[in-house]
């Protein structure tokens, strides 16, 4: 049960990064170090990209799918570990080198405007996704802390990613990923090994997991598990959801990395290209530990709690459910509710502020990236095209102001789609991002001169289209695969020709 102490644990939590971007966001003077910073260490972009890449899925969303599929939820945070490594090697230095201070103005040098205004839509469609996820987590978060509606849950969240960065920009994001690093770490390793304390190892997590299912016989049935062995094969296996799924969701995260402006902004605002990917190589060593703590956390809920959902239905089959254990409202609560109910009250509260502000400062830095988009490419290009004059409104405040604006519309996307779920949305964002862009970045980059821009112009949509196509209808193996395949073709398919 929530205390006193654990609100006030939250609350303490949220104000000392509050504190931070704005102390943080003092020293900004104008659109460029708002949004690229210029000046930071490697220590400020690990702490940039670990606040933009740890928020909900990484954490409430890795123990959710641990509830259910066990070891193969590290899958995620290992993927997103990877794509900053890969980032951080492969890209830091072009990038740099590129004068550029968004991704699709790369592509547009390259392929010209018109692939620069697609990307641009297409790119913004992926991060709001993804935005809307925050808000959607953060706000489950508030709503069950706080005992509030949840429309005024996401009204709040909105409301405090906007100040995360409103004032800061890529600064405040950074220096609050460096708080949020300290705290998160402390946090991870305490759950872990207070999860492996208690469970008595690996050994005594499986034998909780056998023991809930062997001695709820239904409960079994409910979640396609027969047996010992299928028990086994599910939660101890790599690929507990098939190779090709587990993989397609790990290669979503490294390519959706490689190819988000937010991260990409965090090597901008490095002071050079080597802090630049000392930042990188950091965030890839600890993404991965966070993950673990997280699936820890969620095979030790799944050996001693049951979902409203599986009461009912062991209900309805007439099964007594056995004492001693606990049930939770749903499986995205596994992780609030192990840190209420089996750690102190003043460290739970710590640990459900940093996770709030995990969720909240990825929000805060995907809001900071598609404003970028907003105001220099797809605003930008409209000024160009439109013969407009410069805008009476300075960069900084117009990017402000986009910043609220996109948020607004996440809220009101949000308490429409409440019912969605988390990680669905995060995976659509990804995947979507790194075949809209993913190609016509990389080769302009790496290959420049040497590919049809109308080819490049037509991959974008198309890829995204064969993408979503195999997503909703069903097709094996995961939709990132049929749409990087399309975009990849089309390319080449021009090549050839000209040849």
């Amino acid at each position: 049960m929530v205390s006193s102490v654990h609100l006030i644990g939250v609350l303490l939590t949220v104000l000392l990064l509050v504190l931070v971007s704005w102390l943080s966001g003092r020293k900004v003077k104008d659109a460029r170090s708002f949004t690229t910073g210029g000046k930071s260490g490697s220590w400020m972009v690990c702490g940039a990209l670990l606040g933009t890449l740890a928020g909900g899925q990484s954490t409430i969303g890795t123990a959710q799918l641990a509830f259910y599929y066990g070891v193969s939820a590290w899958w995620f945070t290992i993927g997103a570990g990877l794509g900053s490594l890969a980032l951080g090697l492969f890209y830091a230095g072009p990038l740099r080198r590129s004068g550029c201070s968004t991704l699709l103005e790369v592509v547009s040098r390259e392929y010209g405007h018109k692939a620069e205004t697609v990307g641009s839509i297409l790119f913004l469609i992926g991060i709001f996704i993804s935005i809307v996820s925050q808000v959607l987590s953060s706000s489950a978060m508030i709503s069950s802390l706080f005992g509030i509606h949840l429309v005024w849950a996401a009204l709040a969240s909105a409301v405090l990613i906007m100040l995360l960065v409103l004032f800061g920009g890529i600064r405040s994001a950074g220096a609050g990923g460096i708080v949020k690093l300290i705290l998160l770490y402390v946090c991870s390793v305490v759950a872990g090994v207070v999860v492996w304390h208690i469970a008595g190892g690996f050994s005594g997590l499986r034998d909780s997991i056998d023991n809930i299912y062997l001695n709820t016989p239904n409960l079994g049935d409910i979640n396609n598990l027969s047996d010992a062995e299928s028990i086994h094969a599910r939660y101890g296996s790599a690929f507990a959801r098939g190779f090709f799924k587990d993989m397609g969701g790990c290669l979503s995260l490294i390519l959706g990395v490689v190819s988000t402006q937010t991260y990409a902004q965090c090597i901008w605002s490095a002071a050079t290209t080597r802090k630049a990917r000392q930042g990188a190589v950091l965030c890839s060593l600890f993404m991965p530990i966070i993950g673990a703590a997280c699936t820890l956390v969620g095979l030790y809920m799944r050996g001693h709690y049951i979902t409203s959902s599986e009461l009912v239905q062991l209900q309805r089959l007439g099964e007594q459910v056995p004492a001693g254990l606990g049930v939770i409202e749903g499986s995205a609560l596994a992780f609030p509710t192990f840190v209420i109910e089996h750690l102190p009250a003043w460290l739970g509260g710590l640990m459900l502020g940093t996770m709030l502000i995990n969720i909240l400062g990825c929000g805060s830095g995907l809001s900071l990236g598609a404003s970028t988009i907003l105001v220099r490419d797809v605003y930008g290009n409209f000024k160009r095209r439109m013969g407009m004059s410069a805008s009476p409104l300075s960069q900084l405040t117009q990017t402000r102001l986009s910043i609220v604006g996109i948020l607004l519309v996440a809220f009101l996307a949000a308490i429409t789609l409440s019912g969605t779920f988390i990680n669905d949305l995060g995976f659509l964002s990804l995947g979507l991002r790194a075949v809209a862009i993913l190609f016509p970045l990389s080769f302009a980059l790496w290959r420049p001169g040497r590919y049809n821009p109308r080819q490049v112009l037509l991959s974008m949509p198309i890829g995204v289209a064969a993408m979503l196509l195999a997503k909703f209808t069903g097709l094996p193996g995961d939709a990132v695969y049929y749409g990087l395949t399309a975009s990849l073709l089309i390319i080449l398919f021009r090549q050839q020709r000209q040849h």
